[in-house]
């Protein structure tokens, strides 16, 4: 554990100094990510403005959603993306042969290497938001609900990344992961709306296959008094299980890659 910290205070130092290298494009990310924060925000308040309840849920509920959502989106722009991108790049050109080669964790390499100093920024603008309106909230939250409200969105982003590893391993076989890109930013979308507005076949598809709504709906569900241990074993039940599906995929993956030496 102690190797890991360090290794990844010496990622945090080269990613700082390499962010305030080029201040404008710093700020102007931290803009852009204020104005998705935004739009997220005001597609809401126009749904609301014409209907008082969505899938079940009240406007109060859906903006702590909503808040829960922009958290993980922060927290994966923040940590993960800027690595996980660049690992069909590797997959393609053998350049992977470098992180496979270190003595630590691949996949921790390889996600982590990256940390984005402008999305934590936004990350903390997005805790706030989430903190505005828990405590605008005419519903008396207790303090155990907020804090497992915090740590399942943790867990959601964490999720998230399980799920971008299992969509880029097929770049192993198939040599390109544009078209997996994109089905996987487009199916990400189903995050970004509530669970209750999801039935059938759909709603089962979402929480097992590509469990998108165990990221955010499922953690909000811990504040509207639904059952603690059905969300509990939900959420961390499906964290094991795809953490177990993720590595078997990448292993395999590995298994036919081909080094730049080969």
């Amino acid at each position: 554990m102690t190797k890991y910290l360090k290794l990844y205070s010496h990622f945090l130092k080269f990613s700082l100094s390499n962010s305030l290298q080029f201040r404008f494009d710093f700020t102007f990310r931290i803009l852009m990510d204020c104005i998705f924060y935004v739009v997220n925000i005001m597609f809401f308040k126009v749904i609301f403005a014409h209907t008082s309840l969505l899938g079940g849920w009240t406007e109060e509920q859906v903006m702590i959603f909503v808040s829960a959502h922009l958290i993980v989106d922060a927290l994966q722009m923040t940590f993960f993306s800027n690595g996980a991108w660049m690992i069909p790049v590797y997959i393609n050109k053998g350049d992977l042969d470098y992180y496979l080669l270190r003595p630590v964790s691949d996949l921790f390499f390889l996600c982590l290497r990256e940390f984005a100093l402008n999305s934590f920024v936004n990350l903390i603008i997005a805790v706030v938001i989430s903190i505005y309106f828990l405590t605008t909230s005419t519903i008396d939250f207790e303090w155990w609900q907020i804090l497992l409200f915090y740590l399942l969105i943790l867990n959601g982003s964490y999720i998230h990344l399980l799920i971008r590893i299992i969509t880029i391993t097929p770049v192993f076989w198939t040599h390109s992961g544009r078209g997996l890109e994109m089905a996987f930013w487009t199916l990400e979308r189903f995050a970004e709306r509530p669970d209750t507005i999801y039935k059938g076949w759909l709603r089962y598809s979402l929480m097992f296959i590509l469990p998108f709504i165990a990221l955010c709906s499922f953690p909000t569900r811990i504040l509207f008094g639904e059952s603690l241990l059905e969300v509990l074993g939900y959420c961390i039940g499906i964290s094991v299980l795809f953490t177990f599906v993720a590595r078997f995929l990448w292993k395999a993956g590995l298994k036919s890659y081909s080094s730049a030496s080969s």
